[in-house]
């Protein structure tokens, strides 16, 4: 089984800044590309940034300079870090993880169940 376990939402102020992580655990043999996606309500779900396992990173265009995007391969983790935050940020965040659970497995993707943002003074 693989689990992929999001924290560090909450309510925060506009102007004011957040951190999120996301922890991918149990039988996994390689992580390659880790992203952040949000979806709030009524909207369609958006990819917000994506970091490669070189840690290549690109973000969506409305929280480029705002956002950052890194991760921990030895820990299996991906965080993001969010700054000068906006009402419009409002989302659940999800991550998600293409990965190999065994060296001959094939890629699948992988996702959290979420952590709710809410931005509002």
């Amino acid at each position: 089984q693989v689990q992929l376990v999001e924290s560090g939402g909450g309510l925060v102020q506009p102007g004011g800044s957040l951190s999120l992580s996301c922890a991918a655990s149990g039988n996994i043999f390689r992580i390659n590309d880790m992203s952040w996606y949000r979806r709030a309500p009524g909207k369609q779900r958006e990819l917000v940034a994506t970091i490669t396992s070189e840690s290549t990173t690109k973000y969506a265009d409305s929280v480029k300079g705002r956002f950052t995007i890194s991760r921990d391969n030895a820990k299996n983790t991906v965080y993001l870090q969010m700054n000068n935050l906006k009402p419009e940020d409002t989302s659940v965040y999800y991550c998600a993880a293409e990965l190999q659970r065994t060296w001959y497995a094939s890629v699948q993707n992988y996702w959290g169940r979420g952590t709710q943002v809410t931005v509002s003074s």
